[in-house]
């Protein structure tokens, strides 16, 4: 019965002892496996320093043809959007009763010059007779105060022929600029009035082309700053076809803020053979200030935004990381600079950040593109 008791004291001893031996085993945890995550390096290169906002491309020059005289359109001498240059015909107004006019300005003008010429020949006859006092000073004061009305009557009638060969130039309507055509708005025998306000047709220059952005005002010192050191490059492009960019050059900086909206209106000029980019339409552009030289750049996804601002996992020599706070500066393509926090040739995580926490070991892979 002793040696019963004993076996069962020593069981029940060991069986009071195993609760504390596994509670012990629970109090250290299991060694954390490394995490997976991808990596790349920090690289330093020169970079673009630029603002980027949305523009609208704006025709070089745009022009609406008014009639300047009244009558019927007899030709159009355009096709709807047809490449125009300077001095190409658009419409004819019927010129008959111009013609006429001009006709009959001409022949007034030749019938005063005739009177002309015979009062001043009749002047010069009395100026002879009045030498032997054969004619009054009275008639002859007359005589030259007719041939003075004469000569006014004969530049009146120069100035008249001049209106009529105007009126009658204007019957034909040609086009004052290189450009674009737009849609015809009458019909040949549509009878138009002179300085209507519907234009007969619009034109537009598109090449040049002029792009309108604003920058805000917060931006404004900056890009005066780089403005007065010389001209400032452009990019425009659509969002659907950056690989298409044009580059340009800004020329115009508006004189005021514009009230309200906190902005300022510039304007570029931009190359445009091929009509790719159209007025009216709202493009991408990016205003390029100047070059960043030695910029550190990661990739976009590598910077991470905590409560405590913009951060980064470096990856150190034994493959654990450090939390580090950043200075983001602009992106560049998939990348981005970062202006302060990490160094050129810095490994820095690009994914799994989730995961990691100060001193976690990593298994670090190179990103993929």
């Amino acid at each position: 019965m002793l040696v019963r008791g004993i076996y069962f004291g020593t069981a029940g001893l060991l069986f009071a002892l195993l609760p504390l031996a596994c509670e012990r085993k629970a109090d250290v945890p299991p060694p954390r496996l490394p995490v997976n995550v991808s990596t790349a390096l920090a690289v330093s290169k020169p970079v673009p320093l630029y603002i980027d906002e949305i523009g609208t491309c704006v025709a070089l020059q745009s022009v609406s043809i008014l009639p300047q005289v009244s009558g019927a359109i007899a030709k159009i001498h355009f096709e709807d959007g047809a490449e125009l240059k300077q001095g190409d015909p658009l419409f004819t107004i019927d010129p008959r009763l111009f013609e006429a006019a001009r006709d009959k300005a001409e022949a007034t003008l030749l019938s005063d010059q005739a009177t002309l010429e015979l009062n001043r020949a009749q002047l010069k006859r009395s100026q002879e007779l009045a030498q032997g006092n054969y004619i009054s000073a009275q008639d002859l004061e007359n005589l030259k105060t007719t041939v003075a009305t004469s000569e006014a009557v004969v530049q009146g009638d120069r100035a008249a022929l001049k209106t009529a060969q105007i009126n009658l130039e204007y019957c034909t309507m040609n086009s004052p600029i290189d450009g674009k055509a737009g849609i015809h708005q009458v019909d040949i025998g549509a009878v138009v009035t002179a300085y209507s306000n519907t234009p007969l047709v619009s034109i537009q220059r598109l090449d040049p082309l002029y792009v309108d952005f604003v920058v805000a005002e917060t931006d404004l010192p900056q890009v005066r700053n780089y403005f007065k050191t010389g001209a400032l490059k452009v990019e425009v492009y659509y969002p659907e076809a950056e690989q298409k960019k044009r580059s340009g050059e800004l020329f115009f900086l508006d004189n005021a803020v514009q009230t309200g909206s906190g902005t300022v209106k510039l304007r570029a000029i931009l190359h445009n053979e091929d009509h790719f980019f159209w007025p009216g339409q709202f493009v991408n552009v990016r205003l390029l200030l100047d070059t960043i030289q030695n910029a550190v750049l990661v990739p976009y996804e590598a910077v991470q935004v905590g409560n405590n601002g913009p951060f980064a996992f470096i990856v150190k020599g034994d493959n654990t990381v450090e939390l580090r706070f950043v200075k983001p500066g602009q992106r560049q393509g998939d990348q981005i600079v970062v202006s302060d926090g990490i160094k050129q040739g810095e490994m820095v995580v690009v994914t799994g950040q989730l995961s990691l926490a100060p001193g976690a070991k990593v298994m670090p892979s190179a990103a993929t593109k």
